[in-house]
């Protein structure tokens, strides 16, 4: 919500390489309305393709950063970076201060973003998880985000971590999935168990393909189709694997799973069994603008 409220109010927007796609950009013609736009791209074809530019720059990210760089001056923009982290921070908070007895997706990713003091290398498949752990994770260090975007690649997670697990031996690597995307890679858990890779992997599972589930709730009159999906018990499923299996169901039992996964060696699974119908917000309605977005009503409080 902080990046969209940033990008509401700015007046000079730099995109590096991005293509200004409409999950990024809501309706063009309410998207960054007081910006002067600067586009810097390989590819002709994608400057001023969706957006409009003010400032046109073809050629490459790195050889134009090079060329750049030395002709920026430091300025003080103390006041508007604290702007925007008060916003990020608000919600958060109200996030933080509104706990259930169930596990809430946010307090799950906030417990593995502490425990690993922000130090981990997390993976994610697609879809509501992949928000929730891209809004409360923090990720205040380069190199720890490894995601798809929009690109809407189910069962990325495991895989991903894997990889990660292989080529940064030495890191902690935590897989957050849903039960849907995971199921489209579980049988990679032999894979994590021949190998003795040490990843934790953090189910979110809500019974549904969640974001597709969300938008038919909230855009498509509750119209519900091919979204419940069945699933195994994961901690027995893992077991039968090899693995370490735990389940949570309650709030007070997710800081224990996360640092007893933390704590075993090998690959790890925790199932979060989350409350089926919880959204993820905020979002924005199909044909708005980003400063048209829907709020939990829960945080209102955070305007």
């Amino acid at each position: 919500r902080h990046v969209n409220d940033a990008l509401d109010e700015c007046d000079l927007l730099i995109n590096i390489g991005a293509r200004f796609d409409d999950r990024a950009t809501g309706r063009i013609d309410g998207f960054a309305p007081n910006a002067k736009i600067v586009h810097v791209d390989i590819d002709p074809a994608e400057i001023g393709k969706n957006v409009r530019t003010d400032v046109p720059v073809v050629g490459d990210a790195a050889h134009v950063l090079r060329l750049l760089t030395p002709e920026v001056e430091p300025g003080n923009y103390a006041e508007w970076r604290g702007w925007i982290e008060s916003r990020r921070n608000r919600q958060l908070t109200a996030a933080l201060e509104n706990r259930p007895e169930w596990p809430e997706p946010y307090t799950i990713v906030r417990a593995i973003a502490e425990a690993s003091d922000g130090q981990a290398i997390v993976t994610t498949d697609v879809g509501q998880h992949q928000m929730w752990t891209a809004q409360f994770f923090g990720f205040d260090f380069p190199n720890r985000w490894l995601t798809s975007g929009g690109l809407g690649t189910m069962g990325f997670g495991l895989p991903s971590a894997i990889g990660a697990q292989i080529g940064a031996p030495e890191a902690e690597v935590w897989a957050v999935v849903g039960d849907g995307g995971f199921q489209m890679s579980l049988p990679e858990l032999a894979t994590a168990r021949q190998e003795k890779l040490n990843i934790n992997i953090a189910v979110i599972n809500n019974g549904y393909l969640g974001m597709v589930r969300q938008w038919q709730d909230l855009f498509h009159q509750k119209n519900y189709s091919e979204v419940e999906i069945s699933c195994p018990d994961l901690a027995l499923l893992a077991e039968a694997y090899g693995i370490t299996g735990i389940t949570v169901r309650t709030d007070a039992e997710i800081r224990p799973a996360v640092d007893r996964a933390r704590a075993t060696p090998g690959p790890v699974l925790i199932d979060f069994v989350i409350e089926p119908e919880a959204n993820v917000y905020p979002i924005v309605p199909p044909g708005a603008s980003n400063s048209e977005m829907m709020y939990d009503q829960r945080f209102q409080d955070t305007e």
